[in-house]
């Protein structure tokens, strides 16, 4: 695929990797121990999507959102969800204003008309909450008493939710969990990891993080992402994944048909190839190559692939499952 003449004059392959590069060292030198957590963040970011971060209390979920507000010029909003959360608590709600007498309806904006979102415990609240949240990851809009309103531009969000536990929380639905771009899982850090992290935890003032890009860099930055050409090897990979991933296809190879029940939607697709831009760009790299799109996969997958019973009894899990898909699509 080639470029027009007005995209190859805008298109800034090394400053713009520069810019990536400054902003995923920023981030690294603040989060240790979680490189792999770090890269699918920004890919999300980047590539105009939302996360949907897992992993057991402590391992930096909440640090790595306010981290990277602090990193961007971007306002930063926090909304801790719980059973009794109302839709208006984090959308707003109209209230009355008087002014020379005279008495009318103003709506007031709720924590979700920021920049970046960190969505704490998304399992917690109702599903009637959990609905107005998904509202503005899918469209970039809310809608309020008839009346529709436009989220601020750049709006990202990294949504956390509780593991292990059952009583208090209320599963995602998997037509909601869709509209995250990826499932990213953070590990309990180990050795080096989590000693430096106590190290650091416990010093006497940790360093506050600088910000290195402001809102003109950051929004160049996401359209020369979307400027990165796609091989036409690597957007033919992207197909076959998803098309291999639906058991009924021609296609699909025999773990699918042993272990899924439904398979991933086209969103699984959009979802690699704008995110290989972005692995693309941090390589180096003029054109978003085969090799990419695999490494993307399975975070882009994992949530959007739903398991038959077979399945989850595999000792594989969903990763496993997804890794055999993936070694036989070619």
């Amino acid at each position: 695929m080639s470029r027009d003449a007005t995209s190859e004059q805008a298109w800034d392959g090394e400053g713009l990797r520069a810019d990536y590069r400054k902003l995923r060292d920023a981030l690294g030198s603040v989060l240790v121990g979680q490189e792999s957590a770090l890269d699918l963040t920004l890919a999300a970011l980047l590539g105009g999507g939302h996360v949907l971060l897992e992993g057991p209390p402590g391992v930096g979920k909440t640090l790595l959102g306010r981290t990277l507000a602090e990193l961007l010029e971007t306002d930063y909003r926090r909304i801790q969800f719980t059973s009794d959360l109302m839709p208006s608590d984090i959308i707003g709600t109209y209230v009355i204003m008087e002014s020379g007498g005279r008495r009318r309806f103003e709506f007031q904006q709720g924590p979700l008309f920021t920049n970046l979102l960190l969505a704490d415990e998304i399992n917690r609240a109702t599903p009637k909450t959990q609905a107005a949240l998904f509202e503005a990851l899918d469209e970039q809009a809310v809608s309020v008493a008839n009346e529709r309103y436009r989220l601020p531009v750049p709006f990202f969000t990294i949504a956390t939710q509780s593991l292990g536990e059952i009583e208090g929380t209320f599963p995602i639905p998997e037509t909601q969990l869709d509209r995250f771009f990826f499932q990213i899982r953070l590990d309990q850090p180990e050795g080096e990891s989590l000693a430096e992290i106590l190290l650091r935890s416990t010093a006497s003032e940790a360093p506050a993080p600088t910000r290195v890009l402001d809102r003109s860099r950051l929004a160049a930055l996401v359209q020369g992402v979307r400027s990165l050409p796609i091989s036409s090897a690597a957007l033919q990979l992207a197909a076959n994944l998803v098309m291999a991933t639906h058991p009924q296809h021609a296609s699909a190879p025999s773990a699918t048909r042993r272990l899924v029940l439904r398979g991933s939607s086209p969103r699984g697709g959009r979802a690699m190839l704008l995110a290989a831009r972005v692995a693309a760009l941090a390589d180096g790299r003029s054109e978003v190559a085969p090799e990419h799109v695999r490494r993307l996969a399975v975070p882009a997958l994992r949530h959007r692939v739903v398991l038959n019973f077979e399945g989850h009894s595999s000792d594989a899990g969903v990763d496993g499952i997804l890794s055999e898909i993936l070694d036989a699509v070619k």
